[in-house]
């Protein structure tokens, strides 16, 4: 539980600063992705980062149960998955980025989600667990 504990502090702090910064200057979102499409070292390096984090949580916390303990198992699952699509596949990411960013209901979505999954990690990793 401890390491339950300390993962969900820090993605929940990182959730909620960075849906709250996408939240409050959605601009600042699109400029990102913008950007991170067109240096290729950055996107290489940014899918190695996601892959090595999914790596971590998953080796540390594979741990499949029915409370909320199971949504960093899932976020490690996610992280590896979008790392290996991103290095493997990565000439079809910044298509599917491009065709996500012109939808600006989905270009709200993502930070408001980063809100909720933030808020809930950080109430459990420093309150209620």
């Amino acid at each position: 539980m401890e390491t339950s504990i300390f993962i969900a502090r820090i993605f929940g702090l990182c959730y909620l600063i960075l849906g709250a910064g996408f939240v409050l200057n959605r601009k600042a979102l699109g400029q990102v992705i913008d950007d991170f499409c067109k240096n290729a070292a950055l996107f290489f390096y940014g899918g190695l980062f996601t892959l090595v984090i999914g790596i971590v949580i998953i080796l540390t916390h594979n741990v499949w149960v029915a409370n909320w303990t199971v949504i960093i198992t899932i976020i490690g699952w996610l992280a590896l998955i979008k790392g290996i699509w991103i290095i493997v596949f990565p000439n079809t990411v910044p298509k599917f980025i491009q065709a996500y960013k012109k939808n600006e209901n989905l270009l709200m979505v993502n930070p408001v989600v980063m809100l909720i999954l933030g808020a809930v990690l950080t109430f459990f990793g420093f309150f209620a667990g």
